[in-house]
């Protein structure tokens, strides 16, 4: 009886050594690259310019996108802001205020809005095409500490579309810059 207890406690000592046999070979053979600083890169524009990239494209003046400006497209496009929005004449303000004659009407100005403290102290600009343009494109770079939190239009001659389409909410459009 003795011999077989031995033998059975040999087979698990071997099977242990075993074991650990092969996590130390697959440690060393499967060992993890440590980078030299933690974390995580996070893409950005520089890497892509320095490696030869094309650079980013500008874009054309806001007069020239608009002489080419469809309302009909920026009334589709502002599907998304309608969440926010309001763009009927009298329009309730909702999260945002309402959008109704906006073009030519000075920015933090909607009486009963609680405006942002970054926009309340821009009401002494007007919205005209080239600020409307440059808000549409990125609120946050535009307005920065803005509440709003939209994250902005990339297609330039989508943002033309939707400012042609601001100025036709009006009793009185104003005449769009000609390029």
């Amino acid at each position: 009886m003795n011999i077989e207890l031995n033998k059975i406690a040999g087979a698990g000592l071997s099977t242990l050594l075993v074991v650990m046999a092969l996590n130390m070979v697959a440690g060393i053979v499967f060992a993890p690259h440590k980078p030299a600083v933690p974390g995580f890169d996070l893409p950005s524009e520089e890497p892509a310019a320095a490696a030869g990239a094309a650079a980013p494209v500008e874009d054309e003046p806001i007069a020239v996108r608009l002489a080419k400006a469809d309302p009909a497209r920026g009334e589709k496009a502002v599907g998304a802001c309608k969440a926010c929005h309001t763009f009927d004449k009298g329009g309730a303000n909702k999260v945002g205020p309402h959008l109704f004659g906006v073009y030519g009407r000075n920015e933090g100005s909607v009486d009963g809005f609680g405006y942002s403290a970054a926009m309340k102290g821009r009401n002494d600009k007007v919205w005209e095409a080239d600020g409307l343009d440059h808000f549409l494109k990125g609120p946050k770079a535009y307005v920065p500490g803005t509440a709003m939190a939209f994250a902005g239009i990339s297609k330039a001659d989508t943002r033309a579309d939707v400012i042609a389409y601001l100025n036709t909410l009006s009793d009185s459009p104003k005449p769009l810059p000609k390029p």
